[in-house]
C-alpha cells in the first residue's frame, strides 16, 4: 500500500513539473496583449507600451502618448499597416517606429515626427503614394532599408545630422524624388550632384529617379556602389565608374531599363545579387580580372545582352545569373571558375554552345534549363569532374546526368549504364524525345527531370528507382501510361501532373505517400487503384481529372489533403465501411461506395 502511495505522490509531483515548465515556456513564447479603444499594445520589461495594432477608421490620427496609465515608446511592426489614414501626429514619448509599420497606407499624405524618434524602421511608410516630403527630426540616427520605398509622390527628403546609419537605399522606387536636403557640415552623409554619399564607407547611397539622369559619373573616391542605389533609374543610359570603386551591391542597377553599356573597372572584386537584373537595353558586359565572384541572378533578364566577357579571376556564378538573357548566343567559362549556380543560364533561348574549364568542381541543377538552341558543351577529356558523352553532360563523382541540350532535338535516348541519379531538370523542354530507356543502376530521377517533354509517350522505370522528385513528369502532354516499380516509396509534388494523355498509371505496393497534385490535370485518366502501403493523399492530387471515374482507396489512408478529388465531375470513390476515407467522403460530400455495397 505505502508502494503504490509513493508511487501516487512520485506522478503527481512530475505532473506538477510537467504543468510549471509548460507555464514557464508559454511565457517565453507567447506575450500578452492588451486592448484600449482601437490599439492593441504589449508591454515592454519597463512597464512602457508598444502598439501592436490599430482598428480604428480616423483619417486624421494623434497616436496617444499613453494607454491604460502606459508611456507609449514604440509603434511596433505593421501596427498602422494598410490603414486609410491620410494624417498622423507621432507623440513625442515614442522613440522607434517598426518595420512595416505604416506601409501601404496608400492616402497618408502627411506624417509629424517628434524629436524622440531615434529610429525608423525597414519598409516603415513603403508605398505611401500621397507622401509628397518628409522632414525627418533630429533625434534620428537610423533610417532603415526601405523606409520610403515606393512612395511615388515624395519629392524632398530632410536628413538631419544626427542620423549616422542609413540601411539599402530607403528611397528606392521613389519616381518623383528630386531632393535631399542635408546641411554641408553633415558628419556622415554629402550630397553631390543630388546624389546621396555616406561618408563613413565612402558608399552611394541613392540616385534620386526624379533627376530623369541618363547618363552618370560615379564620383571619384567612391568605393561601393550601394544595394539598389540605381534601382528604377529608368532615363539612365551610361554610367562610368572610377578605379576605387571595389564593390557593386544587391540590386544596384535593377531595372534600369535604358542602361545600354557598362565598363567595369578593375578595381571591383564583388558583383552583388540581381545587380544588373532587367537591365533590359544592356548589350555587353565586360567583367574584368579583378571580380572573383557574379552574384545571384547579377545579369538576370537583361534581354538584349549578346556577350559577356569573364575574366580568369572569378571563381563562382551565382544561381540564375545570367538567365533570361534571351540574347546570349555562347558563354566560355574561363579557367579558375569552380563553380556555376543554379540555373545560371536557364531559359537563355539563343544560347548555342558554353565551354567550360577543368576547374569547375561543382554543377548542381541544370544551369542550362531551357535554352532551346544549345546544341553544344565543351569540356576536355581530361576533365576531373565533367564528361561530355553523346552530347549529353554529366557528373563524374556522383554518377550523375546533369543536362540533355534541347537544341540536339534527340527522338530517343538511351541513359547510360553505370549512371545512378538523372539529375532535376535534366531533360526539361526536350521536345522531341519519344522514348526514353532508364538503366538499373539508376537509383532517383530528379526533380523537374522529365517536365515538358511534350512528345514522350513512353517510359519504363527500373526497379533500381526509389525516388521520384516533384514534378518529374509535369507536362509530358504524351504520355499514355506509367508502371512504378515497387522500389519507389514516394510520389512527389506535381509528379505526373498536366500529362493530358496519361489513361493508365499502376502505383506499386512501396509507396507510402502521393503528394500534392501528383496527378492533377490528368484529364484522360479514368480509374487509380491505391495500393494498402499508402497512408497519405495530398492536397489536389487528383483535382481537374474529369474523366476519372473510379478510385479504389484502402484502409491504410489516414490522411487526405484539402481538394485531392475537386473537379472530378464523374468520381466515385470506393471506400471501406467506417474509415477515414469514408469519413472524409462524408464530410466533403463526394460520391462514394463501399466493396461490399449492392446498392
Amino acid at each position: 500500500m505505502r508502494s503504490h502511495w509513493k508511487k501516487w505522490i512520485a506522478c503527481l509531483l512530475c505532473i506538477m513539473l510537467i504543468g510549471a515548465c509548460a507555464s514557464v515556456f508559454a511565457e517565453e513564447t507567447e506575450t500578452e496583449t492588451f486592448t484600449s479603444g482601437d490599439y492593441t499594445y504589449t508591454l515592454n520589461e519597463d512597464g512602457t507600451a508598444t502598439i501592436t495594432k490599430y482598428s480604428g477608421d480616423a483619417a486624421d490620427l494623434m497616436i496617444p502618448s499613453e494607454l491604460d496609465g502606459h508611456a507609449v515608446t514604440a509603434i511596433g511592426e505593421y501596427a498602422f499597416a494598410f490603414c486609410d489614414l491620410t494624417s498622423v501626429t507621432v507623440p513625442d514619448s515614442i522613440t522607434a517606429i517598426g518595420n512595416d509599420a505604416f506601409r501601404e497606407c496608400y492616402s497618408l499624405a502627411s506624417v509629424t515626427f517628434p524629436d524622440s524618434v531615434t529610429a525608423i524602421g525597414d519598409r516603415a511608410f513603403s508605398y505611401c503614394s500621397s507622401l509628397t516630403s518628409v522632414v525627418i527630426p533630429d533625434s534620428v540616427t537610423f533610417i532603415g532599408e526601405d523606409a520610403f520605398y515606393d512612395c511615388s509622390s515624395l519629392t524632398s527628403v530632410t536628413i538631419p545630422d544626427s542620423v549616422s546609419g542609413i540601411g539599402n537605399n530607403p528611397f528606392g522606387s521613389c519616381d518623383s524624388l528630386t531632393n535631399f536636403i542635408v546641411s554641408p557640415d553633415h558628419p556622415n552623409l554629402a550630397v553631390i550632384d543630388g546624389v546621396l554619399i555616406s561618408k563613413p564607407d565612402k558608399r552611394l547611397i541613392c540616385v534620386p529617379q526624379g533627376l530623369k539622369k541618363t547618363s552618370y559619373a560615379v564620383p571619384q573616391d567612391i568605393q561601393i556602389i550601394g544595394n539598389c542605389a540605381f534601382s528604377y533609374c529608368s532615363s539612365l543610359t551610361n554610367v562610368a565608374f572610377p578605379d576605387s570603386v571595389t564593390s557593386i551591391g544587391e540590386g544596384a542597377f535593377y531595372q534600369c531599363s535604358r542602361l545600354t553599356s557598362v565598363t567595369i573597372p578593375d578595381s571591383v572584386t564583388s558583383i552583388g545579387d540581381s545587380a544588373f537584373s532587367y537591365c533590359a537595353s544592356l548589350t555587353s558586359v565586360s567583367i574584368p580580372d579583378s571580380v572573383t565572384s557574379i552574384g545571384n541572378d547579377a545579369f538576370f533578364s537583361c534581354y538584349r545582352l549578346t556577350s559577356v566577357t569573364i575574366q580568369g579571376s572569378v571563381t563562382s556564378i551565382g544561381n540564375d545569373a545570367f538567365s533570361y538573357c534571351y540574347s546570349l548566343t555562347n558563354v566560355s567559362i574561363p579557367e579558375g571558375v569552380t563553380s556555376i549556380g543554379d540555373y545560371a543560364f536557364s531559359s537563355c533561348y539563343h544560347l548555342t554552345s558554353v565551354i567550360l574549364p577543368d576547374s569547375v568542381s561543382g554543377i548542381e541543377s541544370n544551369p542550362f534549363r531551357g535554352c532551346d538552341s544549345l546544341t553544344r558543351i565543351i569540356v576536355s577529356p581530361d576533365h576531373p569532374n565533367l564528361a561530355v558523352i553523346d552530347g549529353v553532360l554529366f557528373s563524374k563523382p556522383d554518377k550523375r546526368l546533369i543536362c540533355v541540350p534541347e537544341g540536339l532535338m534527340k527522338t530517343g535516348y538511351a541513359v547510360p549504364q553505370g549512371i545512378q541519379i538523372i539529375g532535376d531538370w535534366a531533360f526539361y523542354k526536350c521536345s522531341s524525345l519519344t522514348s526514353v530507356t532508364i538503366p538499373n543502376s539508376v537509383t532517383s530521377i530528379g526533380n523537374w527531370t522529365f517536365s515538358k517533354c511534350s512528345s514522350l509517350m513512353s517510359i519504363t522505370i527500373p526497379d533500381s528507382v526509389t525516388s521520384i522528385g516533384d514534378s518529374a513528369f509535369s507536362f509530358c502532354s504524351s504520355l499514355t501510361s506509367v508502371s512504378i516499380p515497387v522500389s519507389v516509396t514516394v510520389i512527389g509534388y506535381e509528379a505526373l501532373s498536366h500529362c493530358s494523355s496519361l489513361t493508365s498509371v499502376t502505383i506499386p505496393d512501396g509507396v507510402t505517400s502521393i503528394g500534392n497534385y501528383a496527378f492533377s490535370f490528368c484529364s484522360c485518366l479514368t480509374n487509380v487503384a491505391i495500393p494498402d502501403s499508402v497512408t497519405a493523399i495530398g492536397e489536389s492530387t487528383f483535382s481537374s481529372c474529369a474523366s476519372l471515374t473510379s478510385i479504389t482507396i484502402p484502409d491504410s489512408v489516414t490522411l487526405i489533403g484539402n481538394r485531392a478529388f475537386s473537379f472530378c465531375p464523374n468520381l466515385t470513390l470506393t471506400v471501406p465501411r467506417n474509415s477515414y476515407a469514408a469519413q472524409y467522403c462524408k464530410e466533403n460530400n463526394l460520391p462514394y461506395t463501399y466493396p461490399d455495397a449492392l446498392d
